[in-house]
This record gives C-alpha cells, structure tokens and sequence, in this order.
C-alpha cells in the first residue's frame, strides 16, 4: 500500500524524519538506548549520534539517559521526545488521511508487473 515517508526539514542539514521518530519509540518501549539500537539493527554510537542531533535541533534533550554501570544505564524520552512523537505521527495521519483518494488513484495506474 502506498504511503508516505515525511521529513521535516528545518535547514539542509537539520531534519526530523521517520528512522529519528521510530528511535525515540524503541528507546520509550526498551528504555535504553542500547536496546532500541539493537533492535533497529544500527550501532549503538549511531543511534547517540541521532540523538546528539535531535537534541541539537532543538537545542534541549529529547532523551534522558543514565550512564551505565554494573547493572546497566537506562533511557527515557523528555516531555520533548515524546511531544516530538506524538505531533509526528499526528502529521503523518493528516497527510495520508487528506491524500487518500489521490494515492488510491494513483495506486490504480499501477500496471502489474511482467513476470
């Protein structure tokens, strides 16, 4: 089914999109970081890096995290990681809902394919 992928640009370098949005989801649900990594099979330095980067476009911390030890650290979203999510995918909805009938009509030009 087609759908949309939106990204939120707020300069050439800064942008929020659906792989930021599903991290900071898995870091709620797990509360780690380290999990959420894994289960989006992505390192565990590239998901601080997104983070980093989220935190920088907004210029305050959108995760919570303690530092491991020998039981492990944690993670939990800030008031802002989870306003982020929900106002997200609150524009997500909006968009596929508004452009419904359109993408059906495109999805109905598809020709099937060749085998």
């Amino acid at each position: 089914m087609p759908h949309f992928k939106i990204r939120l640009y707020f300069d050439d370098d800064s942008w929020l999109g659906p792989g930021k949005i599903e991290l900071l989801e898995r870091i709620a649900a797990a509360g780690s970081i380290a999990a959420a990594s894994r289960e989006m099979n992505m390192s565990y330095k590239r998901a601080w890096d997104l983070v980093a980067e989220m935190n920088r476009i907004f210029g305050q911390p959108v995760v919570s995290a303690q530092m491991g030890g020998r039981h492990g650290g944690g993670a939990e979203l800030t008031p802002l990681g989870r306003c982020l999510i929900a106002r997200f995918r609150a524009i997500e909805a909006t968009c596929n809902a508004t452009a419904a009938a359109e993408i059906d009509a495109i999805e109905a030009l598809r020709q099937p394919a060749a085998s």
